[in-house]
């Protein structure tokens, strides 16, 4: 019974189109007829089954021909025979010479009902995977176990919404509206599919359509703080700033510990010229969430908040809050630069303006604002 691990970039095994592995002869070298049983990473703690096969055909060569065998290396997963040989040398300890022998061996996946071992949810187990890649962000891979696990069921609603978030990470939000549209007509009435296509629509640029599908969410669960938090964006977006603010000022009703939109309240806020109330969001804002590495953002937008009050003291503390956190962030060093000609204080604005042309050598303002403060030297 030989056993076969795979890793996590095979992940065309999942989907049927990779049917081939090369492995280093085997003292016992597999033949047609054998049945392999075949695991993710067998020797860690992901260990999982992932099906059984049946070999079809097995072929012997040499290292040295494989590496002549572009058709092979391709099918492998390889781009060229340099990376092949690459990763061959890491999978393998002892020494790899042009003699030492490799065998291609294909298969056939096996239906369950044909397996001799443990028999697994084949559907969970794609539907685990596709998770794991999506959480991770390789919404390649991820978008092809997706639709290896809806073969399974078409109608799967969770399976669906999922797919149309992958589809939506990849820019492909067309495609992602019509995975939401399958999904709701199968469960009209799912709230978080309605919001996840509001998103879509606002992100391939209808937003007047993304407002319909957000308060078509909204007819189904009022007071679900996460759909009124993001209708309040795609009314920020549509210019309607008094209905954006009053779905803000719920969502708070409902989660009043919310940093994000606490921020998003005070750039509003900010947007309509109410400076003061904008201060006092983003300072709910910091006070959440005065341990999180994004304080940056939220103390770069209270000094802008000052900044347009012209206390300016007070904003050039808060941005060098904001590049404690954020040293190399050359939005915060600008600002700062800018603070600083505020209050006269040339020859220190330079040093923030040369800083941001270290880090961005094409940045024209910062070089402009530099030119002025040498002026007034």
């Amino acid at each position: 019974m030989p056993i076969l691990s795979f890793g996590s970039r095979n992940i065309d095994l999942i989907t049927g189109k990779k049917t081939m592995t090369i492995r280093k002869l085997w003292k016992k070298p597999v033949k047609k007829g054998d049945r392999l049983h075949c695991y993710w990473n067998l020797v860690s703690k992901e260990r999982e089954k992932v099906f059984e096969a049946e070999v079809i055909d097995v072929e012997i060569l040499t290292f040295h021909e494989l590496l002549k065998r572009d058709d092979l290396i391709l099918e492998e997963g390889f781009k060229d025979s340099k990376e092949l040989k690459t990763e061959f040398h890491k999978m393998y300890i002892e020494e790899l010479k042009k003699d030492t022998l490799f065998q291609v061996i294909r298969f056939r996946k096996l239906p369950i009902e044909l397996w001799e071992g443990e028999k697994i949810d084949e559907k969970a187990m794609i539907t685990q995977r596709a998770d794991i890649l999506f959480d991770s962000g390789k919404y390649n891979q991820s978008a092809m176990c997706y639709d290896a696990a809806l073969k399974f069921d078409p109608r799967d609603i969770y399976l669906l919404n999922k797919k149309g978030d992958n589809l939506s990470r990849l820019g492909k939000f067309e495609e992602a509206i019509k995975c939401y549209n399958q999904a709701l007509n199968i469960d009209p009435e799912n709230e978080f599919v309605w919001n996840n296509k509001a998103l879509a629509l606002l992100n391939s640029g209808n937003p007047e359509k993304a407002l319909k599908s957000s308060q078509k969410a909204l007819e189904i669960n009022p007071d679900n703080s996460v759909i009124l938090y993001w209708q309040g964006f795609i009314l920020e977006m549509l210019g309607k700033y008094k209905d954006a603010l009053q779905a803000y000022d719920k969502v708070l009703e409902l989660d009043y510990q919310n940093p994000e939109v606490w921020n998003a309240r005070g750039n509003l806020l900010s947007e309509i010229g109410k400076t003061e109330e904008a201060l006092e969001s983003y300072d709910k804002a910091l006070e959440l969430c005065l341990e999180d590495e994004g304080d940056s953002v939220a103390f770069n937008r209270k000094g802008n908040a000052l900044l347009e009050l012209g206390r300016f003291e007070e904003a050039l503390e808060c941005y060098d809050d904001a590049l404690a956190l954020e040293k190399n962030n050359y939005i915060f060093w600008s600002n700062k630069g800018v603070a600083l000609m505020e209050l006269n204080r040339f020859n220190e604005a330079v040093e923030c303006f040369n800083k941001v042309l270290q880090i961005d050598p094409s940045n024209d303002d910062a070089r402009v604002l530099k030119d002025e403060c040498l002026e007034n030297l």
